[in-house]
């Protein structure tokens, strides 16, 4: 069995300074570190239980067949604050049939970001025995 420690999502941006601003000024996730020194270095953030990765430079822009999933305590006030910084909004806060609140956006790249509300009456939210 494999003995995971930490984990990270990483992203090889076609323009890494555009890829910093969305990630850390209109999303305003935290810096977690930096590394390296220029217009291609490193920054990780803080997503949760994990982090994001956004370094190095692509000549093309990643598959949309990847999608960041970020749970939020609130879809709808997420939406307001994101459309407030000039976010463009792919698809606003919808009750899905499976019971989750979703908003879809996207990165600069076009990579899918998908935040999501657990209503409390969800089946995720239930832990037995606690």
């Amino acid at each position: 069995m494999v003995h995971v420690l930490s984990s990270r999502i990483l992203l090889r941006p076609t323009d890494p300074e555009r890829s910093r601003a969305f990630y850390g000024e209109q999303l305003g996730l935290a810096v977690y570190r930096e590394f390296g020194t220029g217009a291609e270095r490193g920054t990780v953030y803080f997503l949760g239980g994990g982090f994001l990765e956004v370094s190095g430079r692509s000549d093309t822009p990643p598959s949309t067949a990847a999608r960041l999933w970020l749970q939020v305590a609130d879809v709808a006030a997420a939406h307001d604050e994101l459309r407030a910084r000039g976010v463009p909004i792919v698809r606003p806060p919808v009750r899905e049939p499976w019971g989750l609140v979703e908003m879809w956006i996207e990165d600069p790249d076009g990579t899918p970001v998908v935040l999501v509300e657990v209503p409390s009456d969800h089946p995720m939210r239930y832990r037995p025995g606690i």
